[in-house]
């Protein structure tokens, strides 16, 4: 047997989602860091192995893409992958590939594949010196010390090596009063689940299934029980069993029953299904995973336990690292052995049943504290193994959000490592430090903003070469986002857009002055129909309330006979009745089903709608669209100066700058400053891959709002000079550093073309020295 020594700043245990963005981002702050995954290639439940597609806050929240090193990587993977995006089953190895490009492309990051960590040896009880690793087919054991180890096993297999407490299994209502906790607390926990892939062979194809696979006969076990077979493709998240196996200890018995029970749905799908024999005669069986993807397991207790209440009541942290928005997604315990799948599926995804309005919740943040060990100095966790509980899991487990608990944790432990001191003492001394170094590297944090005293650019003027104001959209506007679906998995809107209920329609405000409001309406009925109006200020665009406070202006709208009417309302609102610039108002309508509120024909940045659920909550419109609307005078809220606000994204206002969209491109963006500055690098943020879900993006998908050629470049005796040129970039988020220093009092970014979109636009610029 051979042995290996090695030494590390940060030793991650785990590559999936939460794990790689650890590694990654430790390594990128200069920590010298080791990743240790036990399976070939990298992502985890995500990876071609298990199939699982990354979710996230934008699943249910416009404009709540998760940013940073998992916004690279998808991006990436977009722009270079051929196949459609599809829900569980289809995810090809491009994927892997793209991590593992970034893996061996990023200096600091040594990792080890197919390697299990097998024993953890402390040198206090409250301290690891390293871990016992074994490399699978190699016949080597890996000695490997750290100086922080982050537990992102998923299972919590260095913690409970260590002997950190934990929790697995459900909490009872009695200990947190959770609402979505059990009356008594028990040992269950979602299930595992393995995922299928079947392909259009463009003729009939038979199949019989294997004697040990399950038979189904029921068609209610589908149809009454919440487990749907809505595509001939696969992307079944119902095939999963929990209870009464363990889903770690029981993993492999688990495995083998899912088998089971997958090749069985496959036979009632070809061969039994009334509904879908005939639609399934082409399809094939192509691919069945055996590697399960696991929900829940060990939860790692740590400085705080996070509990249900925090995502639905959006608790400010003052060590927010990180944000979520899935909703409290809790699968039934036993999954394929139970009476239904689970709740929300079994209620087939009604918007409006109390369940429903109670699992909605976020866009929250995420403490820091849930990541780091209470019972060990110089160890942490990301992903699904936090400090959270049961409840909790429910929405904090998604991937695109253990990404982001990943990115943290890396972070935070560089930063810890850098100043030699225990990652407990980060959240008392290095707090401000973390979050904006976590801003600085892409991420977004609800209620945080950049502050960074080393950032030239915020103590800049801005001018622009033009800019555009905001009058309105209509259906037949047309807009520049091609390639932009929905994920499938949720319900939408019709195409009527009928008033079933109370819809709301955000606008950003420029100027503490509006005259006049329109909306287009059609009324198909055999009279006038009258409709209330409501305008109100918001706090963001996640504002949910169905009543956010007194109303700036209310009335009821006559809606006439006939299609496509634009319907005003002088309003005459100002200053002096309450509004404000640089802030949304929201323009809601109240339901009437004989009256359609047209969506526009195009997205307008920065201007979401949603819908009443009830309960006193809204709901974002469709996946994320804009309704028809006109304001008077338009709004000037795409200004330069949103560049240097300190926001990266629609939130509190559009965020971004916009040039006219009547002037052609090139466009530029200009910083000024009352003395000469030396400026060595230049960080750019440009819109796009925000507004909704991953799966909602096409093949080869480069967003038109992004920048694809730009140059920076500065004023030299009274020309510009340009500095540094990029040509066909298609990631939001860019570094550059300068190949000298310029000493410039002015720096101007000037983009020569987008992906497609007519405007050019900014969300941020950074300068330092």
């Amino acid at each position: 047997m051979k042995s290996i020594q090695e030494h590390y700043d940060v030793v991650v245990c785990g590559g999936g989602m939460a794990g790689f963005c650890a590694a990654v981002a430790a390594a990128r702050q200069g920590a010298s860091t080791c990743l240790v995954q036990d399976r070939p290639v990298f992502g985890g439940n995500s990876s071609s192995e298990v199939r699982v597609t990354p979710h996230g806050a934008a699943a249910f929240h416009a404009y709540a893409r998760e940013t940073g090193i998992i916004s690279e990587l998808l991006i990436e993977e977009r722009a270079r992958n051929h196949e459609s995006i599809f829900e569980n089953g289809w995810t090809n190895s491009v994927w892997d590939l793209t991590m593992y490009d970034m893996a061996v492309g990023t200096p600091n990051l040594s990792f080890h594949v197919n390697t299990t960590v097998q024993e953890v040896v402390k040198s206090s009880e409250r301290q690891i010196s390293a871990i016992i690793c074994r490399v699978a087919n190699a016949e080597t054991i890996i000695t490997i010390r750290g100086g922080i180890f982050i537990d992102c096993t998923g299972d919590g297999v260095v913690a409970d090596l260590a002997g950190c407490e934990w929790r697995m299994g459900s909490e009872g209502k009695d200990e947190f009063n959770e609402y979505h906790a059990p009356e008594k607390a028990s040992k269950d926990t979602m299930g595992n689940s393995i995922h299928f892939k079947a392909v259009d062979m463009g003729y009939p194809v038979p199949y019989k299934a294997p004697e040990w696979a399950v038979k189904h006969e029921d068609a209610s076990y589908f149809y009454d029980q919440g487990r749907l077979p809505k595509e001939m493709r696969g992307g079944y998240w119902w095939l999963e069993i929990g209870v009464p196996y363990d889903t770690i200890y029981d993993s492999e018995d688990i495995r083998h029953e899912l088998t089971r029970h997958a090749l069985g749905v496959w036979d009632w799908i070809k061969n039994k299904d009334p509904k879908l024999k005939e639609k399934a005669a082409n399809y094939a069986l192509d691919w069945i995973g055996q590697v399960p993807g696991k929900r829940e397991s060990r939860r790692i207790m740590g400085q705080y336990l996070m509990t249900e209440h925090d995502p639905d009541q959006r608790t400010v942290f003052d060590d927010e690292i990180a944000f979520g928005g899935w909703f409290l997604d809790l699968h039934t315990p036993g999954g394929l052995l139970a009476e239904n799948s689970e709740p929300a599926s079994a209620e087939g995804y009604k918007d409006s049943s109390e369940y429903a309005i109670k699992s909605y919740c976020g866009p929250y943040g995420i403490p820091l504290r849930i990541l780091i060990s209470k019972d060990v100095d110089n160890l942490m966790m990301a992903g699904r193994n936090v400090s959270v509980t049961h409840a909790a899991l429910g929405t904090v487990r998604v991937m695109s959000t253990t990404a982001l608990l990943g990115q943290a944790a890396g972070t935070a432990a560089a930063l810890a490592i850098a100043n030699s001191t225990l990652v407990s003492e980060v959240t008392s001394k290095w707090m401000g430090e973390l979050q904006q170094q976590l801003l600085r590297d892409g991420c977004f944090l609800p209620n945080v903003r950049n502050e960074d005293a080393h950032d030239l650019a915020r103590t800049a003027t801005v001018s622009v070469s033009s800019e555009h104001a905001l009058g309105g959209v209509g259906p037949r506007s047309e807009g520049a986002h091609q390639g932009l679906a929905v994920w499938r998995d949720q319900n939408h809107a019709t195409a009527d857009d009928l008033l079933h209920s109370r819809r709301g329609q955000w606008i950003a405000i420029g100027t503490p002055q509006l005259q006049k409001v329109s909306v287009c309406l059609t009324n198909e009925s055999n009279q006038v129909q009258y409709i209330q109006a409501k305008i109100y200020r918001v706090n963001d665009i996640w504002d949910y309330r169905v009543e956010p406070g007194q109303a700036l202006a209310e009335t009821t709208l006559e809606v006439p006979m006939g299609q496509e009417i634009w319907i005003d309302w002088s309003v005459d609102l100002g200053a002096s009745t309450g509004l404000e610039a640089g802030r949304y108002i929201r323009i809601d309508l109240l339901a009437n089903e004989a009256v359609t509120w047209h969506r526009a024909g195009r997205i307008e940045p920065g201007h979401m709608s949603a819908f009443e659920m009830g309960m006193g909550k809204m709901r974002r419109y469709d996946n994320g669209v804009t309704m028809s609307f006109k304001v008077e005078p338009a709004q000037p809220c795409y200004p330069g100066s949103n560049v240097t606000n300190g926001a990266t994204r629609p939130h509190e206002y559009t965020n971004m700058w916009k040039s006219d969209s009547s002037e052609p491109l090139s466009q530029w963006l200009q910083l000024e400053w009352d003395g000469v500055q030396s400026i060595g690098t230049v960080e750019l943020t440009f819109p796009g891959h925000l507004i909704r879900e991953y799966h909602a993006y096409s093949p080869f998908y480069y967003d038109p709002q992004c920048a694809k050629d730009y140059q920076i470049q500065t004023e030299r005796d009274g020309c510009w000079v340009t500095v540094l040129e990029v040509k066909g970039n298609y990631q939001r988020h860019r570094k550059h550093e300068l190949s000298a220093a310029v000493k410039t009092n002015r720096l101007r970014i000037l983009i020569q073309s987008t992906n497609g979109d007519p405007s050019a636009a900014i969300y941020e610029v950074r300068c330092y020295s």
